[in-house]
């Protein structure tokens, strides 16, 4: 254990069950639901302008997508209704079209109830089923289960669970400003931006928020997930409404946007990946996804229009990286990423994760290797990315305390700028990714990846990556001497960055170099079937999978440290 961790037990910030926000949230779902289905309606009338055209070309559009989802990738999660309410949706818009006799006021009240349904039916299905049993529940079996699986539970049976919470943080190392977040949580709403990796980030974040004490989060979690009954399960529990990332149409995204919209305003902290998605490239994201992004922004802008001037109706934003020396589906994102051809389509989701054999014999894999994982919790910003302290108040460059209200205001009052809230939440989006990399954790399997695949780059630099990555593998090796000065080179301006508040490293990478890239080369994609860095019979350093090599060199993209080579 390195000087610059230290486990903490942290009582809860709400004993009170009755106290979470998403409880108050699920006593008034219904009430809710209905909230949003109507905020989505206005928001699609004010995107097309009242104009009724336009609004049958939405309507036709969604309809027509929906239709083709059905045909072409269904899920067994989808409702068994589906076809039935599109036909139904489809016979009104017909008949709307072929009767001459209706007048344009009918019509409009036709397409508007049309609207509704939609949007109904897509705010009912987005809605997060939370339970509080059955939250407790699920979080004891996940610390039970972790804990289980670390050899860690000195206690049998479900007793003294916050013990084994504790002795899972020797494992699960969460850093950075827990204390801040803590803090914050207690007098406004956090929303909370990890960086995703893995469909594990899920269940681990859920975990660090229980580990702090703070109340349980809702977030956005993949409809996909909800095919595997075991995640089901814990997502219900765990609050998270669904996203369907097959549904494009305007309907949809809008009353998606509006929930989350909407849960905020209401108080609750939430959780959203801002890349939308798992990284394919095991790169660091660069370009969030800003549909959801934006749902904090016009929050923050919605709280100051209800005269919700104090710290309570201020929204916090959270930067959380996650770091592991091992992603299971890395062999397939890394295909995805090189395959794709920059054209929208379907994505078959991959199947590492199809059923709850497979996850649960990774979980016990992953966890009685030894192999670390650690969660860096941000600095705290405002929606403007500015940070803030911890009373809650946003200071500027210079430290000077700063009212967020004044962004919002024009003609003296504070008033919707549709263009303004895009130009902000842009600007937040980079402050994201800009912290992103300040609190990445370098680990040494990260180090020693990097360097080998910069190596080999070198050696073949007349060659594009696709080139690079169909050399024969079994023709690659590195001298370990070579290798070893090269990783020397690369950690000192590792260290250099760390100095600046740039990066920040692992307490394994304190040893020295030979131990560090013996730790690296024996963590670095550790179960899967080819390693993408081993040590030879002679002592030098080969891979037997090039494209998981360059998966796990791209978590160093970003410190411009391929100049070294």
């Amino acid at each position: 254990m390195s000087e610059n961790y230290i486990k903490h037990k942290y009582a809860p910030i709400l004993p009170k069950k009755d106290e979470w926000p998403v409880v108050k949230l699920s006593k008034s779902r219904k009430e809710f639901v209905r909230k949003v289905a109507e905020s989505s309606q206005n928001s699609i009338l004010a995107i097309t302008g009242n104009d009724l055209g336009l609004l049958r070309e939405e309507l036709e559009t969604t309809l027509y997508r929906e239709k083709l989802r059905i045909k072409q990738n269904p899920w067994d999660v989808d409702p068994d209704d589906e076809r039935e309410f599109w036909q139904k949706v489809k016979s009104s818009l017909v008949h709307l079209s072929a009767d001459s006799s209706i007048t344009q006021t009918q019509k409009k009240k036709k397409y508007l109830e049309i609207l509704d349904d939609i949007t109904m039916r897509y705010a009912e299905e987005i809605a997060s089923n939370f339970v509080h049993t059955h939250y407790k529940v699920t979080r004891r079996i996940v610390t039970f289960g972790f804990a289980r699986l670390l050899n860690a539970a000195r206690v049998k049976g479900f007793k003294s669970i916050f013990s084994n919470q504790y002795t899972l943080q020797d494992k699960i190392q969460v850093v950075g400003e827990t204390d801040q977040i803590r803090e914050l949580a207690s007098k406004g709403t956090i929303v909370m931006v990890p960086t995703h990796f893995s469909n594990l980030d899920s269940i681990l974040i859920g975990w660090v928020i229980s580990v702090l004490g703070l109340p349980p989060f809702i977030y956005g979690a993949g409809l996909n997930l909800f095919n595997i009954e075991i995640f089901a399960y814990f997502m219900n529990a765990l609050g998270a409404y669904k996203v369907d990332r097959r549904k494009k149409n305007l309907l949809y995204l809008e009353t998606l946007k509006t929930y989350s919209s909407e849960a905020i305003q209401f108080g609750v902290h939430s959780l959203f990946f801002p890349g939308g998605t798992r990284s394919r490239s095991g790169m660091i994201e660069k370009k969030l996804k800003l549909g959801l992004l934006s749902t904090a922004v016009e929050a923050q802008r919605a709280n100051y229009q209800k005269e919700i001037n104090d710290v309570s109706g201020k929204i916090f934003i959270v930067p959380v990286t996650i770091n592991y020396h091992f992603v299971l589906e890395a062999p397939s994102l890394i295909q995805e990423h090189l395959s794709m051809t920059g054209q929208e389509r379907y994505y078959k989701e991959s199947d590492e994760f199809s059923t709850s054999y497979k996850i649960s014999k990774f979980l016990v894999k992953f966890f009685t290797k030894g192999s670390d994982i650690s969660v860096s919790i941000g600095r705290a910003m405002d929606v403007l990315g500015n940070y803030v302290d911890k009373e809650g108040n946003s200071l500027d460059r210079n430290g000077r305390i700063i009212n967020t209200r004044d962004y919002f205001i024009s003609n003296g009052k504070v008033s919707v700028d549709t263009q303004r809230e895009e130009e902000y939440t842009y600007r937040l989006g980079n402050r994201i990714v800009e912290e992103f990399h300040f609190i990445n954790r370098v680990f040494s399997s990260h180090l020693v990846a990097f360097v080998a695949f910069q190596m080999i780059k070198r050696e073949n630099k007349k060659m594009d990556i696709f080139d690079l990555l169909r050399l024969p593998e079994e023709d690659i090796f590195l001298v370990y001497e070579e290798f070893k000065n090269e990783c020397q080179k690369v950690l000192a301006k590792i260290r250099e960055l760390e100095s600046q508040g740039k990066v920040q490293t692992a307490p394994h990478l304190n040893t020295d170099i030979d131990s560090i890239i013996s730790h690296g080369l024996a963590n670095v994609g550790m179960y899967h079937a080819k390693r993408p860095l081993v040590k030879n019979e002679g002592g030098n350093i080969e891979t037997q999978d090039l494209s998981l090599l360059y998966y796990y060199h791209n978590r160093l993209d970003g410190y411009d440290l391929e100049k070294l080579f």
